[in-house]
Protein backbone atom coordinates (compact mmCIF):
# COMPACT_ATOMS: atom_id res chain seq x y z
CA UNK A 1 0.00 0.00 0.00
CA UNK A 2 3.21 2.23 0.84
CA UNK A 3 5.17 0.76 -2.01
CA UNK A 4 4.46 3.35 -5.00
CA UNK A 5 4.24 6.67 -2.82
CA UNK A 6 7.84 4.97 -1.18
CA UNK A 7 9.33 4.59 -4.61
CA UNK A 8 8.19 8.20 -5.80
CA UNK A 9 10.28 9.76 -3.13
CA UNK A 10 13.02 7.74 -3.11
CA UNK A 11 13.50 6.00 -6.67
CA UNK A 12 15.08 2.81 -5.00
CA UNK A 13 16.10 4.28 -1.96
CA UNK A 14 12.95 2.84 -0.90
CA UNK A 15 14.97 -0.56 0.12
CA UNK A 16 17.56 1.78 2.42
CA UNK A 17 13.99 3.52 3.66
CA UNK A 18 12.86 0.28 4.65
CA UNK A 19 15.76 -0.72 6.46
CA UNK A 20 15.57 3.06 8.22
CA UNK A 21 11.94 2.50 9.09
CA UNK A 22 13.16 -1.25 10.38
CA UNK A 23 16.06 -0.13 12.89
CA UNK A 24 13.16 2.66 14.09
CA UNK A 25 10.47 0.26 14.44
CA UNK A 26 13.09 -1.94 16.50
CA UNK A 27 13.49 0.78 18.50
CA UNK A 28 10.06 1.49 19.22
CA UNK A 29 9.43 -2.18 19.73
CA UNK A 30 11.45 -3.01 22.06
CA UNK A 31 10.16 0.42 23.82
CA UNK A 32 6.75 -0.95 23.71
CA UNK A 33 7.54 -4.49 24.89
CA UNK A 34 9.22 -3.07 28.39
CA UNK A 35 6.23 -1.07 28.86
CA UNK A 36 3.59 -3.99 28.18
CA UNK A 37 5.41 -5.67 30.65
CA UNK A 38 5.47 -3.00 33.24
CA UNK A 39 1.68 -1.86 32.34
CA UNK A 40 0.07 -4.94 30.96
CA UNK A 41 -3.31 -2.96 30.79
CA UNK A 42 -6.05 -1.58 27.61
CA UNK A 43 -4.59 1.71 26.16
CA UNK A 44 -1.13 1.24 25.30
CA UNK A 45 0.93 4.27 25.38
CA UNK A 46 -1.76 6.46 26.11
CA UNK A 47 -1.23 4.46 29.32
CA UNK A 48 2.70 4.62 29.11
CA UNK A 49 2.60 7.80 28.65
CA UNK A 50 0.46 8.95 31.35
CA UNK A 51 2.24 6.85 33.92
CA UNK A 52 5.38 7.73 33.22
CA UNK A 53 5.18 11.51 31.70
CA UNK A 54 2.05 12.75 32.74
CA UNK A 55 -1.33 13.25 32.02
CA UNK A 56 -1.01 15.46 28.48
CA UNK A 57 1.90 13.03 26.89
CA UNK A 58 -0.25 10.19 27.85
CA UNK A 59 -3.71 12.14 26.37
CA UNK A 60 -1.89 13.02 23.52
CA UNK A 61 -0.34 9.81 22.71
CA UNK A 62 -3.56 8.34 23.21
CA UNK A 63 -5.32 11.22 20.81
CA UNK A 64 -2.95 10.56 17.82
CA UNK A 65 -2.99 6.94 18.04
CA UNK A 66 -7.43 6.98 17.94
CA UNK A 67 -7.28 9.58 15.59
CA UNK A 68 -4.33 8.36 12.82
CA UNK A 69 -5.71 4.81 13.67
CA UNK A 70 -9.59 5.99 12.42
CA UNK A 71 -8.26 7.00 9.60
CA UNK A 72 -6.37 4.08 8.55
CA UNK A 73 -9.30 1.83 9.44
CA UNK A 74 -10.93 3.94 6.39
CA UNK A 75 -7.82 3.54 3.99
CA UNK A 76 -7.86 -0.37 4.84
CA UNK A 77 -11.38 -0.76 4.13
CA UNK A 78 -12.28 0.81 1.05
CA UNK A 79 -8.59 -1.06 -0.41
CA UNK A 80 -10.82 -3.63 0.20
CA UNK A 81 -13.47 -1.89 -1.77
CA UNK A 82 -11.08 -1.27 -4.92
CA UNK A 83 -9.84 -4.57 -5.14
CA UNK A 84 -12.98 -6.54 -4.32
CA UNK A 85 -15.60 -4.81 -6.50
CA UNK A 86 -14.13 -1.35 -7.65
CA UNK A 87 -17.42 -0.28 -9.06
CA UNK A 88 -18.85 -0.21 -5.30
CA UNK A 89 -15.73 0.03 -3.73
CA UNK A 90 -17.57 2.62 -0.77
CA UNK A 91 -20.13 0.47 -0.38
CA UNK A 92 -17.93 -2.89 -0.28
CA UNK A 93 -15.71 -1.08 2.64
CA UNK A 94 -18.76 -0.03 5.14
CA UNK A 95 -19.78 -3.73 4.77
CA UNK A 96 -16.63 -4.65 5.62
CA UNK A 97 -16.75 -2.35 8.48
CA UNK A 98 -19.72 -3.40 9.87
CA UNK A 99 -18.82 -7.04 9.32
CA UNK A 100 -15.75 -6.84 11.23
CA UNK A 101 -17.28 -5.11 14.08
CA UNK A 102 -19.57 -7.82 14.73
CA UNK A 103 -16.72 -10.48 14.55
CA UNK A 104 -14.79 -8.62 17.33
CA UNK A 105 -17.95 -7.71 19.43
CA UNK A 106 -17.90 -11.37 19.83
CA UNK A 107 -14.31 -11.50 21.59
CA UNK A 108 -11.17 -11.48 20.68
CA UNK A 109 -10.48 -15.40 20.63
CA UNK A 110 -12.82 -15.33 17.40
CA UNK A 111 -11.01 -12.12 15.96
CA UNK A 112 -7.41 -14.29 16.29
CA UNK A 113 -8.96 -17.39 15.00
CA UNK A 114 -10.02 -15.06 11.66
CA UNK A 115 -6.50 -13.42 11.89
CA UNK A 116 -5.17 -16.67 11.44
CA UNK A 117 -6.75 -17.80 8.67
CA UNK A 118 -6.32 -14.93 6.72
CA UNK A 119 -2.86 -14.44 8.03
CA UNK A 120 -2.48 -18.00 5.66
CA UNK A 121 -4.31 -17.14 2.66
CA UNK A 122 -2.19 -14.10 2.62
CA UNK A 123 0.96 -15.59 2.87
CA UNK A 124 0.27 -18.24 0.38
CA UNK A 125 -0.81 -15.70 -2.16
CA UNK A 126 2.58 -13.43 -1.49
CA UNK A 127 4.39 -16.55 -1.95
CA UNK A 128 3.37 -17.33 -5.28
CA UNK A 129 3.68 -14.01 -6.36
CA UNK A 130 7.21 -13.85 -5.50
CA UNK A 131 7.98 -16.89 -6.96
CA UNK A 132 6.26 -16.01 -10.44
CA UNK A 133 8.07 -12.44 -10.06
CA UNK A 134 11.37 -13.83 -9.21
CA UNK A 135 11.16 -16.79 -11.59
CA UNK A 136 10.48 -14.77 -14.76
CA UNK A 137 12.72 -13.50 -17.60
CA UNK A 138 11.55 -9.87 -16.11
CA UNK A 139 13.40 -9.58 -13.36
CA UNK A 140 16.42 -6.79 -14.46
CA UNK A 141 18.79 -6.51 -11.21
CA UNK A 142 19.76 -3.34 -12.34
CA UNK A 143 16.79 -2.01 -11.06
CA UNK A 144 18.30 -2.16 -7.65
CA UNK A 145 21.57 -0.37 -7.76
CA UNK A 146 19.99 2.82 -10.27
CA UNK A 147 20.30 5.60 -7.94
CA UNK A 148 19.04 8.04 -9.88
CA UNK A 149 16.92 10.58 -8.53
CA UNK A 150 17.68 9.26 -4.70
CA UNK A 151 18.48 11.95 -2.26
CA UNK A 152 18.49 11.74 1.79
CA UNK A 153 15.44 14.05 1.91
CA UNK A 154 13.88 11.02 -0.10
CA UNK A 155 14.96 8.45 1.85
CA UNK A 156 13.44 9.58 5.28
CA UNK A 157 10.07 10.00 3.56
CA UNK A 158 10.15 7.12 2.12
CA UNK A 159 11.34 5.90 5.66
CA UNK A 160 8.46 7.54 7.17
CA UNK A 161 5.96 6.49 4.62
CA UNK A 162 6.93 2.77 4.71
CA UNK A 163 6.46 3.29 8.72
CA UNK A 164 3.01 2.28 8.09
CA UNK A 165 4.14 -1.20 7.70
CA UNK A 166 5.32 -1.45 10.95
CA UNK A 167 2.51 -0.49 13.02
CA UNK A 168 0.84 -3.24 13.79
CA UNK A 169 2.38 -4.18 16.93
CA UNK A 170 1.44 -0.92 18.57
CA UNK A 171 -2.12 -2.71 18.40
CA UNK A 172 -0.69 -5.74 20.41
CA UNK A 173 0.22 -3.69 23.56
CA UNK A 174 -3.41 -2.24 23.60
CA UNK A 175 -4.81 -5.81 24.16
CA UNK A 176 -2.94 -6.44 27.58
CA UNK A 177 -6.49 -7.35 29.53
CA UNK A 178 -7.50 -9.65 26.86
CA UNK A 179 -4.56 -12.27 26.98
CA UNK A 180 -3.18 -14.37 28.79
CA UNK A 181 0.10 -13.95 30.95
CA UNK A 182 0.56 -10.27 28.98
CA UNK A 183 3.64 -9.92 30.87
CA UNK A 184 5.39 -12.69 28.71
CA UNK A 185 2.86 -12.61 25.96
CA UNK A 186 3.14 -9.38 24.48
CA UNK A 187 6.57 -8.57 24.69
CA UNK A 188 7.70 -11.80 22.53
CA UNK A 189 4.22 -11.07 20.51
CA UNK A 190 5.67 -7.46 19.40
CA UNK A 191 8.94 -8.95 18.42
CA UNK A 192 7.28 -11.59 16.10
CA UNK A 193 5.16 -9.11 14.39
CA UNK A 194 8.36 -6.95 13.73
CA UNK A 195 10.38 -9.63 12.50
CA UNK A 196 7.56 -11.51 10.18
CA UNK A 197 6.77 -7.48 9.11
CA UNK A 198 10.06 -6.95 7.91
CA UNK A 199 10.87 -10.36 6.38
CA UNK A 200 7.72 -9.57 4.54
CA UNK A 201 7.90 -6.27 3.10
CA UNK A 202 11.44 -6.61 2.55
CA UNK A 203 10.56 -9.56 0.25
CA UNK A 204 7.84 -8.30 -1.76
CA UNK A 205 9.82 -4.62 -2.45
CA UNK A 206 12.63 -6.19 -3.92
CA UNK A 207 10.88 -8.17 -5.74
CA UNK A 208 8.36 -5.73 -7.22
CA UNK A 209 11.39 -3.64 -7.93
CA UNK A 210 12.97 -6.42 -10.17
CA UNK A 211 10.39 -6.32 -11.91
CA UNK A 212 9.20 -2.86 -12.60
CA UNK A 213 11.66 -0.68 -11.59
CA UNK A 214 11.38 2.61 -9.40
CA UNK A 215 9.50 4.12 -12.13
CA UNK A 216 7.18 1.60 -12.93
CA UNK A 217 6.58 0.88 -8.98
CA UNK A 218 6.24 5.45 -8.16
CA UNK A 219 3.33 5.04 -11.00
CA UNK A 220 1.74 1.60 -9.94
CA UNK A 221 -1.56 2.33 -8.23
CA UNK A 222 -1.61 -2.03 -7.42
CA UNK A 223 2.11 -2.80 -7.12
CA UNK A 224 1.49 -6.61 -7.07
CA UNK A 225 -0.74 -6.76 -9.70
CA UNK A 226 1.47 -4.77 -12.27
CA UNK A 227 4.12 -7.10 -10.89
CA UNK A 228 2.61 -9.85 -12.07
CA UNK A 229 1.25 -8.55 -15.25
CA UNK A 230 5.18 -7.73 -15.75
CA UNK A 231 6.09 -11.23 -14.80
CA UNK A 232 3.55 -12.74 -17.40
CA UNK A 233 1.72 -14.54 -15.00
CA UNK A 234 -1.79 -12.97 -15.53
CA UNK A 235 -3.19 -16.02 -14.42
CA UNK A 236 -2.26 -14.76 -10.95
CA UNK A 237 -4.51 -11.90 -11.05
CA UNK A 238 -7.64 -13.33 -9.52
CA UNK A 239 -5.50 -14.71 -6.84
CA UNK A 240 -3.42 -11.38 -6.59
CA UNK A 241 -6.80 -9.21 -6.44
CA UNK A 242 -8.34 -12.25 -3.42
CA UNK A 243 -5.21 -11.85 -1.64
CA UNK A 244 -5.20 -8.08 -1.75
CA UNK A 245 -8.63 -7.96 -0.46
CA UNK A 246 -8.41 -10.37 2.03
CA UNK A 247 -5.23 -8.77 3.17
CA UNK A 248 -6.60 -5.37 3.47
CA UNK A 249 -9.95 -6.83 5.56
CA UNK A 250 -6.97 -8.68 8.00
CA UNK A 251 -5.50 -5.34 9.19
CA UNK A 252 -8.47 -4.07 9.04
CA UNK A 253 -9.81 -6.70 11.90
CA UNK A 254 -6.43 -5.65 13.85
CA UNK A 255 -6.94 -1.69 13.57
CA UNK A 256 -10.70 -1.84 14.65
CA UNK A 257 -9.58 -3.95 17.88
CA UNK A 258 -6.36 -1.48 18.84
CA UNK A 259 -8.38 1.91 18.29
CA UNK A 260 -11.37 0.21 20.58
CA UNK A 261 -9.26 -0.11 23.49
CA UNK A 262 -6.94 2.35 23.62
CA UNK A 263 -10.54 4.36 23.05
CA UNK A 264 -11.46 2.29 26.12
CA UNK A 265 -9.10 3.50 28.29
CA UNK A 266 -9.46 7.06 27.50
CA UNK A 267 -12.52 6.72 28.19
CA UNK A 268 -12.32 5.18 31.76
CA UNK A 269 -10.08 8.32 32.33
CA UNK A 270 -13.12 10.38 31.07
CA UNK A 271 -10.69 11.86 28.39
CA UNK A 272 -13.12 10.44 25.76
CA UNK A 273 -16.92 10.30 27.06
CA UNK A 274 -17.40 7.67 29.81
CA UNK A 275 -20.10 5.64 27.94
CA UNK A 276 -17.32 4.46 25.58
CA UNK A 277 -15.93 2.47 28.96
CA UNK A 278 -18.86 -0.27 28.97
CA UNK A 279 -17.23 -3.64 28.29
CA UNK A 280 -19.74 -6.24 27.67
CA UNK A 281 -20.61 -8.75 30.80
CA UNK A 282 -20.62 -11.37 28.81
CA UNK A 283 -18.15 -11.25 25.29
CA UNK A 284 -15.93 -9.08 27.51
CA UNK A 285 -15.13 -6.59 25.08
CA UNK A 286 -15.43 -2.28 24.74
CA UNK A 287 -19.01 -3.24 22.74
CA UNK A 288 -19.86 0.79 22.56
CA UNK A 289 -16.23 1.68 21.89
CA UNK A 290 -15.89 -0.78 18.97
CA UNK A 291 -19.80 0.39 17.83
CA UNK A 292 -18.55 4.17 18.11
CA UNK A 293 -15.34 3.13 15.78
CA UNK A 294 -17.42 1.01 13.46
CA UNK A 295 -20.08 4.36 13.12
CA UNK A 296 -16.92 6.90 12.59
CA UNK A 297 -14.82 4.34 9.78
CA UNK A 298 -18.30 4.13 7.64
CA UNK A 299 -19.14 7.87 7.60
CA UNK A 300 -15.28 7.98 6.40
CA UNK A 301 -15.44 5.47 3.69
CA UNK A 302 -17.92 7.38 2.21
CA UNK A 303 -16.61 11.13 2.06
CA UNK A 304 -12.54 10.30 2.11
CA UNK A 305 -10.17 9.50 -0.30
CA UNK A 306 -8.03 6.04 0.21
CA UNK A 307 -4.35 8.18 -0.76
CA UNK A 308 -5.07 10.56 1.64
CA UNK A 309 -4.75 8.38 4.73
CA UNK A 310 -1.72 6.83 4.41
CA UNK A 311 0.55 10.08 5.63
CA UNK A 312 -2.21 11.07 8.28
CA UNK A 313 -1.75 7.61 9.99
CA UNK A 314 2.28 7.37 9.79
CA UNK A 315 2.33 10.93 11.38
CA UNK A 316 -0.20 10.28 13.88
CA UNK A 317 1.86 6.93 14.62
CA UNK A 318 5.07 8.02 14.72
CA UNK A 319 4.11 10.49 17.34
CA UNK A 320 2.45 8.09 19.49
CA UNK A 321 6.05 6.27 19.72
CA UNK A 322 7.79 9.19 19.77
CA UNK A 323 5.74 9.13 23.45
CA UNK A 324 6.67 5.68 24.15
CA UNK A 325 10.37 6.07 23.74
CA UNK A 326 10.40 8.68 26.20
CA UNK A 327 8.53 7.01 28.44
CA UNK A 328 10.24 3.67 28.18
CA UNK A 329 13.68 6.02 28.96
CA UNK A 330 12.23 6.29 32.24
CA UNK A 331 11.95 2.84 33.57
CA UNK A 332 14.51 1.94 35.98
CA UNK A 333 16.99 -1.44 35.95
CA UNK A 334 14.45 -2.96 38.47
CA UNK A 335 11.48 -2.47 35.92
CA UNK A 336 14.37 -3.70 33.29
CA UNK A 337 14.60 -0.86 30.95
CA UNK A 338 15.75 -1.39 27.78
CA UNK A 339 19.32 -0.24 26.89
CA UNK A 340 19.34 3.82 27.29
CA UNK A 341 20.14 3.74 23.34
CA UNK A 342 17.14 2.16 22.02
CA UNK A 343 14.61 4.91 23.53
CA UNK A 344 17.06 7.38 22.36
CA UNK A 345 17.38 6.15 18.71
CA UNK A 346 13.89 5.48 18.76
CA UNK A 347 12.38 8.90 19.87
CA UNK A 348 15.20 10.76 18.04
CA UNK A 349 14.11 8.24 14.86
CA UNK A 350 10.08 9.33 15.01
CA UNK A 351 10.64 12.96 15.04
CA UNK A 352 12.85 13.26 11.97
CA UNK A 353 10.56 10.76 10.06
CA UNK A 354 7.27 12.51 10.88
CA UNK A 355 9.05 15.56 9.74
CA UNK A 356 10.03 14.40 6.65
CA UNK A 357 6.54 13.18 5.51
CA UNK A 358 5.06 15.10 2.87
CA UNK A 359 4.01 18.77 4.03
CA UNK A 360 0.38 18.53 4.00
CA UNK A 361 0.90 15.14 6.25
CA UNK A 362 3.06 17.33 8.67
CA UNK A 363 0.69 20.13 9.02
CA UNK A 364 -2.69 17.94 9.04
CA UNK A 365 -1.19 15.89 11.62
CA UNK A 366 0.33 19.02 13.57
CA UNK A 367 -2.94 20.68 13.87
CA UNK A 368 -4.38 17.58 15.58
CA UNK A 369 -1.76 17.41 18.11
CA UNK A 370 -2.79 21.19 18.53
CA UNK A 371 -6.66 20.17 18.65
CA UNK A 372 -5.80 17.79 21.13
CA UNK A 373 -3.72 19.88 23.77
CA UNK A 374 -6.85 22.20 23.42
CA UNK A 375 -8.95 19.58 24.32
CA UNK A 376 -6.72 18.21 26.90
CA UNK A 377 -6.43 21.67 28.26
CA UNK A 378 -10.58 22.81 28.38
CA UNK A 379 -10.72 19.02 30.72
CA UNK A 380 -8.22 19.80 32.90
CA UNK A 381 -10.18 23.35 33.16
CA UNK A 382 -13.12 21.85 33.91
CA UNK A 383 -11.76 19.73 36.69
CA UNK A 384 -10.27 22.58 38.57
CA UNK A 385 -14.11 23.84 38.51
CA UNK A 386 -15.46 20.67 39.92
CA UNK A 387 -13.44 21.17 42.70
Amino acid sequence: MALAPAAQAARTGLLVGLAVAAVVAYCNATSSARLAAQYPTSGGTYVYGRERLGELWGFLAGWSFVVGKTASCAAMALTVGAYAWPDHARTVAAVSVIALTAVNYRGISKSATLTRLIVAVVSAVLVAVVIAVLGSGAVDTGALTDESGTTVAGVLQAAGLLFFAFAGYARIATLGEEVRDPERTIPRAIGIALAVALIVYATVSVSVLLVLGSDGLASSAAPLLDAVRAAGASGLVPVVVAGAAVAALGSLLSLILGVSRTALAMARDHRLPHVLAAVHPRFGVPHRAELAVCVTVVILVITVDVRDAIGFSSFGVLVYYAIANAAAWTLTRAERRPPRIVPITGLGGCVVLAVALPAWSVVAGVGVLAAGTLVHAVQACRVRVGR
